[in-house]
């Protein structure tokens, strides 16, 4: 009976759900990254783990900030299908929806992303992230990317480093 139980729990324990959302101050503004959005738009079971943090973005208790280099990724996956309307609804959703805001990229961030990228050793598309998040005073950076695992500059909130 006990290593049964010991078994249920450690499954129970691998369906529990985080609810990352309470690790977000209110009013704070997040950079979210590419595969929260791609999971929430293509109905993936890993959305399931960032909905309380777009739940309150709908509701305004926090802010959410994407890149150009989101924006492309998100809308690769439409664009590649044919599907324009789709491509151009996913970007409407995330730059011109309530509580949704694109940064774009300048030189600051592009300088704080190359020495981002040389202290972590990231793809420059994910440095152009962390930079952005950083020089934006972020309270996190929304992703699932194990990239980012070893990165303290700003809280990371999705991977199973500390979420």
């Amino acid at each position: 009976m006990g290593q049964e139980f010991s078994a249920y729990n450690q499954e129970a324990a691998r369906r529990m759900v985080v609810n990352l959302a309470t690790r977000i101050i209110d009013g704070a503004t997040v950079l979210i990254d590419t595969n929260p959005l791609v999971y929430l738009f293509e109905g993936h079971k890993l959305a399931a783990r960032f909905e309380p943090i777009f739940a309150d973005i709908d509701r305004g208790r926090i802010q959410a900030l994407v890149t150009p280099i989101t924006l492309a990724e998100v809308v690769a996956g439409p664009l590649r299908a044919e599907k324009e309307a789709l491509a151009t609804r996913y970007r409407q959703a995330i730059t011109a929806s309530l509580g949704w805001s694109l940064r774009e990229l300048d030189a600051d961030i592009a300088m704080l992303a190359a020495r981002l990228r040389l202290a972590h050793r990231l793809k420059l598309p994910d440095a152009i992230q962390l930079a952005t998040a950083v020089h934006e005073g972020c309270a996190a950076l929304v992703t699932h990317d194990r990239d980012f695992t070893d990165v303290t500059d700003i809280q990371i909130l999705g991977t199973d480093r500390k979420s």
